[in-house]
């Protein structure tokens, strides 16, 4: 339950900021990028010259770090389930992650295909498409999770302190008052949980309190959120979309979210097959999906899975070419240059930060 407050990190709270004056006030300013719109609220002078380097190399050491992170997510989710590619023992025992690596690249190959030469719209279509996709995977999975698990089953595999949503300094939550006979390797890691560093959360929620209020006042992040709002038709539907972003995303994302969770603390003995000592909890998801979900909506639901990882691809792709030709190529190198040069920049660009990220 304390989960709850995990969404001051972002935070979720600051699109209502961004509704009510702060992506009409980015939409008029006609920029392209978070690092232009420092001129906008700093000016030209000499410290605006420097917070507008700063916040290009934020954004793109920010990109590159997280198409790394996508790249082997997605890598260890797809071998899960598809057949590998390379069976040779010799092979597997030298490199151990060949077949994740290699289902990471072609995903990743086959997004960036349609990020690079699909254009915006194209982009902005398959986004929509992938978000039906995503909402009706989140509800069957929510339905089946009530449907499989009851809170018998729940309270049994829970530790005390669980369902408090308040803490003090320390988690205090007791993993050895699980029932050793609904969950014997929950109990086992009973030990790792103690150690694992997030047992002082009151430390922790400081810093994510003052991540979300700092964050708030600074105003918007040089990220592909911030693309968003400025890509809009005008200011008035930068603040409508900023009004729409939670309605729409928090709902059936937590359904997809909760019915997860529950699925896999319920029946971890059985779906957990790792070290106990050196977990790998990334693993969990592919054994539920695979264990619960039928056979028809499972490729469903794979397909949405993908989808949002396309998604986030394509949007996290899209904010990095923005800033290297925008604000580095065209300010610094060659501002006088024909349209169609940047453009062709950006292609190149696109495909540097991907390789780069890789």
């Amino acid at each position: 339950m304390k989960s709850m407050w995990l969404p001051w990190l972002w935070p979720v709270f600051n699109q209502i900021i961004l509704m009510v004056y702060m992506s009409a006030w980015l939409r008029r300013s006609n920029v392209m990028t978070g690092a232009e719109w420092i001129k906008t609220r700093f000016g030209t002078g000499k410290g605006a010259t420097l917070s507008h380097i700063i916040v290009v190399i934020f954004a793109l050491i920010s990109v590159i770090g997280f198409l790394s992170y996508g790249f082997k997510g997605i890598g260890e989710f797809a071998v899960a389930f598809l057949p590998p590619l390379v069976t040779n023992p010799a092979t597997l025992l030298a490199h151990p992650d060949i077949n994740a690596n290699l289902y990471g690249l072609i995903l990743m190959a086959i997004t960036t295909l349609y990020v690079v030469k699909g254009g915006m719209f194209s982009v902005v279509i398959t986004e929509v498409l992938q978000y039906a996709i995503l909402t009706i995977s989140s509800i069957a999975i929510g339905i089946i999770a009530m449907n499989y698990v009851s809170p018998a089953m729940i309270h049994s595999v829970l530790p005390s302190g669980w369902s408090n949503i308040f803490f003090g300094w320390h988690l205090n939550m007791d993993w050895s008052s699980v029932n050793s006979v609904a969950s014997s390797k929950v109990t086992e890691f009973g030990k790792w949980i103690a150690t694992d560093g997030y047992s002082m959360f009151g430390l922790f929620f400081v810093m994510v309190l003052f991540k979300g209020i700092f964050i708030s006042a600074a105003g918007p992040a040089p990220n592909y959120d911030m693309q968003r709002v400025l890509s809009t038709k005008s200011p008035v539907e930068a603040a409508k979309m900023s009004s729409a972003v939670n309605v729409v995303l928090n709902p059936a994302r937590y359904l997809m979210v909760a019915g997860l969770s529950v699925l896999a603390l319920t029946n971890f003995n059985a779906l957990y097959s790792g070290s106990i000592a050196t977990p790998n909890f990334e693993t969990i998801l592919p054994e539920v999906l695979a264990h619960y979900i039928p056979v028809g909506l499972l490729g469903f639901l794979m397909a949405g899975l993908i989808a949002a990882f396309m998604s986030n691809f394509a949007a996290t792709v899209n904010a990095a070419p923005a800033y290297i030709v925008n604000d580095i190529y065209k300010r610094y190198i060659n501002p006088n240059a024909d349209p169609k040069v940047y453009v062709n920049w950006s292609y190149v660009t696109t495909l540097v930060v991907i390789v780069v990220g890789v």
